[in-house]
C-alpha cells in the first residue's frame, strides 16, 4: 500500500497537468465513459454518452473519406505524370518507322501496359515488306474493324476512349499475345478529313487494370495528341 500510494499521486499530479493525455487516448477514454455507465446502473441511460458513440462514428467515417481522397487525389497526380511522359516519349523519334517502334518500346513501360498496338484500316488490308520490319505493333486492317471491334458489333456509336475486360477472340490486333489479354484500353483515332480511323490498344494481362468504372480523362487527352502525331507524318 505504501509503495502504491506514492505512484498514484504522481499519476494524479501528471493527468491534472496535463489532461491532454487521457482526452487523446481512444482507448482510455472508451474504458472510462463505460466504467461510468456501469456506476449509472441498467436502469439510466445516458445520452450524452450515446452522443458521444455517435459523433466517434462520424469522426471515423470521416477520416476514411479523407485517407480516400488523398489516395485518389495521389493517383490521379501519379496519372498525369505518366501521360505526360508517354507525350514528351511521342515527340523524340524523328521518322515514322522509330515513332511506331516507340509503340512497343519505351512507351509501352511509361504506360505500363503489356502490349500497345496500333491498328489502321485501309482498302489494302495485309503485311507487306514495311510492316514485317515493324513486327506486331502495327496491324492493317479492312474498313470498318475498329468500329466493330470497338462496339463488338452492337448497334451503337464507337467511343473515343473504351475501358474493358475482355479475352480477345479476334489475334489481329494482339497477335500471339492475344490469348493473355485480360483486359484493354482502346483509344479511337480520328486521323483527319478523307482518312479511315485508327485505333491505339493497350492490352494488359491483368484483368483490373481495365475496367468501365475507370476515367478516361487523361487517355482522352493522351489520344488526341497522338492522333495529331499521327496525321503529321501521314501528311
Amino acid at each position: 500500500m505504501s509503495s502504491s500510494a506514492p505512484t498514484e499521486t504522481h499519476l494524479r499530479d501528471r493527468i491534472i497537468a496535463d489532461p491532454d493525455v487521457i482526452l487523446e487516448d481512444r482507448d482510455l477514454m472508451r474504458a472510462l465513459i463505460a466504467a461510468n455507465e456501469k456506476s449509472l446502473g441498467n436502469n439510466i441511460i445516458d445520452l450524452r454518452g450515446i452522443a458521444m458513440e455517435r459523433l466517434e462514428a462520424r469522426l471515423e467515417r470521416l477520416e476514411d473519406t479523407h485517407r480516400s481522397v488523398i489516395a485518389a487525389a495521389y493517383e490521379n497526380l501519379a496519372g498525369t505524370n505518366q501521360i505526360h511522359r508517354a507525350v514528351l516519349k511521342l515527340l523524340d523519334p524523328a521518322d515514322f518507322e522509330h515513332f511506331l517502334k516507340e509503340l512497343d518500346g519505351d512507351l509501352s513501360d511509361i504506360l505500363r501496359v503489356d502490349h500497345l498496338r496500333l491498328v489502321l484500316e485501309s482498302g489494302r488490308a495485309g503485311r507487306d515488306a514495311t510492316l514485317d520490319r515493324l513486327g506486331e505493333v502495327l496491324t492493317v486492317v479492312e474498313p470498318g474493324f475498329v468500329d466493330s471491334y470497338l462496339t463488338m458489333g452492337r448497334n451503337a456509336p464507337p467511343r473515343t476512349v473504351t475501358l474493358r475486360q475482355v479475352q480477345p477472340s479476334d489475334g489481329r490486333i494482339y497477335g500471339q499475345a492475344a490469348s493473355w489479354i485480360r483486359s484493354e484500353a482502346l483509344i479511337r483515332l480520328d486521323l483527319g478529313e478523307g482518312r479511315l480511323p485508327g485505333l491505339l490498344a493497350m492490352g494488359a494481362e491483368d484483368p483490373h487494370q481495365f475496367s468501365p468504372s475507370q476515367g478516361t480523362d487523361l487517355l482522352g487527352f493522351f489520344g488526341g495528341v497522338f492522333e495529331r502525331a499521327m496525321r503529321r507524318w501521314l501528311s
